[in-house]
Parts: structure tokens; C-alpha cells; sequence
């Protein structure tokens, strides 16, 4: 008697090993860490250089300037400017755009897909590593760069330490706008598939649109206020907005929510009836 083949069935991919696989395929890419170096160091370079100018430059300040410099706590806008602030932006998300749209360029994708058909855990694991991932690098971004730029003007005897109120506020919005702005560029390489076209729409979103939206408005205020460069703006003012039609600090975390789940859905479940 011959005996009947069993077909063999495959075991299910766990989530955990997604996580580990996407993560092992992240780093795997010499331009992973390359590029996270850089941009840390060009983004802490923006914000000492802020600080370091008004170190050089303290002592031809008139006594009312020093004044209301230490009074109004401006130390801490030093702690992340806004030219740092656009870079960061730039390079998170071009960041999170390659992690998907250098899959597709490649092929990869295909490959991966065949392994583990289950399109939208593949996609979650991604979000998920490039969310840690990019959080961290917030994290360590920021605080590097509220550090130098307070232990600059320190010298001086007017820098300011992480208790001083509104700094936690500045270190933990800077941070999280990496996050949020590499879902978002991952959302539009999910969608558009292709580096220039993905690279280009990043911008244009994320850094064009809240430059040319005015806030004189009701309703341009709102449209202003719900993108995340001017939620980032929001979290960093000292005081109250200075703009017609003021909004909160919970609004603007709400907006950076928003953002993150709405990117990570695109990133998700746009996958799951287009072709590879």
C-alpha cells in the first residue's frame, strides 16, 4: 500500500516575529543609521547656533533685552528652533517614506507578501518599528538638544533647566513630531509608491501647506491649526498664541493623535486590495 502525502500547512507568522523581521530589515540598510546621524546632527547644529547667538552677541544686549529675556523665558525657544524644527520634519519623513516606498522600488514587497499574505500585519509591523524607531530618535534629538543649547547660554548664568515650566512641553512635542511626521511620509509612500513623487507630496504637506495658510481666517485658522507644524508651533509658544483666533495645547496634542492614527490606517489597510 502506498501511503497518502500529507500537505503540509505553514505555521502562521506571529506578530512578534514581524516585529522582528521589519526591524532586522530596517537596519539591515547602511543608510539607517547614516541617516538618523546626520539629521540628529543637523537638527542639535540648528538649535546650539541659535543658542550660541545669543550667547555671542548677550553682552551688547541693553539691560531692558536681558531683562525680558530671562523674565519671558526665552531660553527655551532656543531649545528647538524653527529651521531645526522644518529639518526634522524633512528628514523623518522622507525616512518613513523609503522604509515602504524602497520596498516597492525593489520588489521586496513581493517577496514579502508571498511569505506572509497577511498584507496588513506585514504594514502594522512596519508602522510599528518605524514609530519606536522614530521616537526615539525624537527623543534623543530633543533632549540632546535642549541640553546643549541651555548648557550654552548657562554660561552666561541664563539658561534653564528641564523643571522650568514649558520645558518637558518643548523636549516631548519636539520628540513626537518625528514620529508623526514618518507615519505621514509612510501613509504617502503606501499611497504614491514612488520616491519623488512621495518625497515631493511630503514637502508640499507637511511644510508648504502651514507656510501659506493664514491664520487671519476662522476658517483658515482651522485648516492652519490641524497640520502638525502648527501644532509643533503651538506646543513650543510661550504664553498665549499669538494669532486672532487662539486654540489650545490639548488641541494640538489632538492634532499630533490624529495624524499618527490617520497615517498608520492609510499605511494599513491601503494595501489590502491594490497590487504589489
Amino acid at each position: 500500500m502506498t501511503a497518502l502525502a500529507l500537505p503540509v500547512t505553514e505555521p502562521r507568522a506571529r506578530f512578534r516575529d514581524l516585529l522582528a523581521s521589519e526591524w532586522l530589515k530596517l537596519w539591515s540598510l547602511r543608510s539607517t543609521g547614516w541617516s538618523l546621524l546626520l539629521g540628529a546632527l543637523v537638527v542639535v547644529a540648528f538649535n546650539a547656533g541659535q543658542a550660541w547667538d545669543h550667547y555671542r552677541y548677550w553682552t551688547s544686549y541693553d539691560a531692558g533685552s536681558r531683562v525680558r529675556f530671562v523674565r519671558d523665558g526665552m531660553a527655551l525657544l532656543d531649545a528647538f528652533t524653527g529651521n531645526a524644527g522644518m529639518v526634522l520634519i524633512l528628514a523623518t519623513a522622507s525616512m518613513g517614506a523609503m522604509t515602504v516606498v524602497g520596498e516597492y522600488s525593489s520588489g521586496q514587497i513581493r517577496t514579502t507578501f508571498a511569505a506572509v499574505p497577511a498584507r496588513r500585519s506585514v504594514m502594522a509591523a512596519k508602522t510599528c518599528v518605524v514609530a519606536a524607531v522614530m521616537t526615539g530618535f525624537g527623543l534623543v534629538v530633543a533632549g540632546m538638544s535642549f541640553w546643549t543649547s541651555q548648557a550654552i547660554l548657562s554660561v552666561h548664568g541664563v539658561g534653564l533647566p528641564i523643571s522650568h515650566p514649558g520645558a518637558v512641553r518643548i523636549v516631548v512635542a519636539s520628540a513626537l513630531l518625528a514620529p508623526v511626521s514618518a507615519l505621514a511620509g509612510m501613509a504617502l509612500g503606501t499611497l504614491l509608491r514612488g520616491g519623488a513623487a512621495t518625497i515631493v507630496s511630503a514637502v508640499v504637506l507637511l511644510l508648504v501647506v502651514p507656510g501659506v495658510i493664514s491664520e487671519k481666517r476662522h476658517w483658515s485658522a482651522v485648516l492652519a491649526h490641524l497640520q502638525p507644524q502648527k501644532a509643533w508651533q503651538r506646543l513650543l509658544q510661550i504664553g498665549d498664541w499669538p494669532a486672532p483666533f487662539p486654540w489650545t495645547v490639548g488641541g494640538a496634542w489632538l492634532v499630533y493623535a490624529a495624524w499618527a492614527l490617520g497615517a498608520a490606517a492609510v499605511t494599513v489597510f491601503s494595501v489590502q486590495r491594490r497590487d504589489q
